[in-house]
């Protein structure tokens, strides 16, 4: 375990790093070449990832040490305030633990109470941040929960779901003969992601929403679920768009009970789901009981240093550069019970102030912003705040370009930029690695909705182009070595064991860095602002914006 516990090292560490790098004006050389440095970089790695932070708990003391230190550094950086005169932005969560113990709630089908075990058979939780709900709702089987007019689908098909507990598939419908491209093929769109089902449930007016799962739909285990949602707290945004009052998953097997009590084939309403003529079903069940939870309010803060801009007229333009600071905390009471997080995302928040440091000695036309957000390991919650109440009109933030467990492996010769494409953003990417002697991987479907799953993907929902900058594979050297090293951190992703080492070649860290501060640089510093292509459906976000 990488341990830095000291209160001589931590206050030594704090101070290094200020003089390491003096606030600069803004007016500095022009022409001075921002480089992004290993030094800096790796020593905010090292400190954040160690056990002094504590694993960068939502909620906990670990992230208030994390949120402090990041203001600090940002100010002795030089950059300004990003959250009217503060560099801390609020985030307003619930925190939320299931009391199955305390509630009634259950499924009565075909006249029947169906026996069902809390967590063993299905989970739930309020959407809404709520402590209690009483329900007596019928249930309707709703197919893939899907309302998408530019695909011509809707499963709800003008039936008012308003008071009622939905249940539906996860993912997205699967390509056809007829149609091989719908639903973008063999890829995942976000109408398949779980979180846009519990989004349009309350977009539908449901009193709540049951998700089935299988190891196939999900592509992992129910036991995933189940720690999720049946032992850990949860978290939620507590203001804003909220969710449904109940929410939950139930595993395949209890769906079959449920459905077959009705009286209904489960099998045959999924095929007849994969049909744009499907109709939601009725179902003879119903939701009855209540639900209590445990809710706690709490606020988290995102961070967001600015970096102004220099051109008259373009520096009210703004591209943001985003990294979430959070990761799981402290859990358990034996052992090791600190997740340090150094890959994720302690390596991308750390690159942020390294380029930071170097953006403020050579400002753009455009203005930056470097934002660290809040909440990300608990579903996107900081960026989807910052959205929500954006620090900048969103009508003229240009680009978000988001960094997400960069490469501690070593140097590579590509560089990874999914969804890139979906924008002008794409072509300016390709340039970039050109100037760098790089390569841009090649790009593959994209069957998990890896798009859909960091923070640049709450700034694409509200109509800004964004990607997140992926490490790429083309090691350099000793690719054997390489590939098994990059391998054998998926046995320690979410674990205590995504530590530290101080041996790492950060060489490709700081490329990872580099690329991205350059990609933001021509955004920065280009005549027009990076478009979507014509047809993507994020690019009404945009349009609705201006």
């Amino acid at each position: 375990m990488y341990k830095i516990v000291s209160s001589v090292v931590l206050t030594a560490l704090a101070g290094s790093l200020a003089l390491a790098y003096p606030a600069h004006a803004a007016g500095a050389a022009k022409s001075q070449v921002a480089t992004v440095k290993e030094a800096p970089l790796r020593a905010h790695l090292a400190f954040l990832s160690s056990d002094a932070v504590e694993g960068r708990g939502t909620g906990q003391r670990g992230g208030e040490l994390t949120v402090t230190y990041l203001e600090t550094q940002a100010a002795a950086i030089g950059l300004q305030p990003g959250a009217n005169g503060s560099f801390r932005q609020p985030v307003k969560i619930a925190g939320v633990r299931s009391l199955p113990e305390k509630s009634s709630i259950g499924v009565v089908a075909g006249g029947q109470p169906l026996p069902l075990q809390f967590g063993a058979d299905w989970v739930w939780g309020p959407g809404d941040a709520k402590a209690d709900h009483t329900l007596d709702a019928e249930m309707v089987f709703v197919g893939y929960g899907i309302n998408a007019p530019e695909e011509g689908w809707d499963d709800f098909k003008g039936l008012d779901v308003k008071g009622k507990v939905i249940v539906m598939m996860v993912n997205d419908p699967a390509p056809t003969a007829a149609e091989p491209k719908r639903f973008n093929g063999a890829g995942l769109t976000y109408y398949g992601r779980w979180t846009y089902k519990l989004e349009e449930a309350a977009r539908q007016g449901a009193a709540g929403v049951l998700l089935i799962h299988t190891d196939a739909s999900a592509s992992y285990g129910w036991s995933v679920v189940q720690n999720s949602w049946a032992a850990a707290e949860r978290f939620q945004l507590a203001e804003g768009k909220l969710g449904t009052g109940l929410q939950g998953w139930m595993t395949d097997a209890t769906a079959r009970k449920l459905f077959a009590a009705g009286g209904q084939d489960l099998d045959k309403l999924r095929a007849a789901a994969e049909s744009k003529d499907f109709k939601p079903v009725v179902l003879n069940a119903r939701v009855k009981g209540e639900a209590r939870a445990e809710v706690r309010s709490l606020n988290e803060f995102n961070v967001a240093g600015i970096v102004p801009g220099t051109d008259p007229k373009l520096k009210d333009e703004l591209v943001v550069y985003s990294a979430h600071w959070d990761h799981m905390g402290k859990q358990g009471t034996e052992g090791d019970t600190i997740f340090n997080g150094a890959v994720d995302n302690a390596s991308g928040t750390a690159a942020l102030l390294a380029m930071a440091q170097e953006a403020v000695r050579n400002p753009a036309k455009r203005s930056q912003m470097f934002l660290w957000v809040a909440a990300e390991e608990q579903g996107l919650l900081g960026s989807a705040a910052y959205a929500a109440k954006p620090l900048w009109p969103i009508e003229k933030t240009v680009a978000n370009l988001n960094l997400d467990s960069l490469n501690f492996v070593g140097l590579v010769k590509d560089v990874s930029t999914p969804g890139s494409e979906r924008t002008d953003l794409g072509a300016m990417a390709a340039t970039t690695a050109k100037a760098m002697g790089l390569q841009i991987a090649a790009a593959k479907p994209d069957l998990g909705g890896g798009y859909f799953r960091s923070d640049h993907f709450s700034f694409a929902k509200a109509g800004v182009p964004a990607f997140s900058v992926g490490a790429g594979h083309g090691w350099v050297k000793d690719v054997e070595a390489s590939d098994a090293k990059q391998k054998a951190y998926r046995a320690r992703y979410h674990q205590v064991s995504d530590e530290y080492d101080p041996s790492w070649d950060l060489a490709g860290m700081v490329q990872q860095a580099q690329f991205t501060l350059n990609l933001g640089r021509m955004v920065a510093d280009a005549p027009k602002a990076p478009q979507w292509k014509a047809g993507d459906p994020f690019g009404k976000a945009r349009t609705a914006a201006k």
